[in-house]
């Protein structure tokens, strides 16, 4: 399991860093910063998960489905750090669902990962609230994507 986990972790961060990319050629900068942090997000299809590590972290692939990802940053470390992490998303016609983030820890790294259902072409609103470990503060930031299924 441990070298499953270490593929994962290397693969998300690979993930991380293409949509980071990609959402920062389309879109701009691809994190909030607030003081001290850089909060990075983006918004990825679950079936570029592979099968074995989808189901050792009981995470459902489809092409009609989508993970979340959050990463704290501070004072420039390249690891994320821990936080709570909270959020939502509207369609839309403003039919609102929670996001259920999981904590992802591998490596000294702490990622946050929330799944969601989608339809092909809709654009969807995130609003997303931060808490880094250790900080009284909460920072929110809202960003949107337009999904496509695979």
């Amino acid at each position: 399991m441990s070298s499953i986990k270490s593929i994962f972790a290397l693969l998300l961060c690979s993930l991380s860093i293409n949509s980071f990319a990609q959402e920062a050629r389309e879109l701009g900068k691809p994190y909030e910063e607030f003081g001290d942090y850089k909060i990075f997000f983006s918004v990825f299809n679950s079936s570029f998960i592979p099968a074995e590590i989808a189901k050792a972290y009981n995470l459902v692939r489809g092409s009609n489905r989508a993970l979340v990802n959050i990463a704290v940053l501070k004072n420039g470390k390249i690891r994320g750090g821990k936080a709570a992490v909270s959020g939502n998303y509207k369609n839309l016609i403003q039919q609102t669902r929670e996001l259920e983030f999981i904590e992802i820890k591998e490596q000294n790294a702490t990622y946050y990962l929330a799944p969601l259902r989608f339809d092909n072409e809709e654009v969807l609103h995130f609003h997303i609230d931060v808490t880094p470990e250790g900080s009284e503060q909460s920072h929110s930031f809202s960003f949107h994507r337009k999904m496509n299924t695979d």
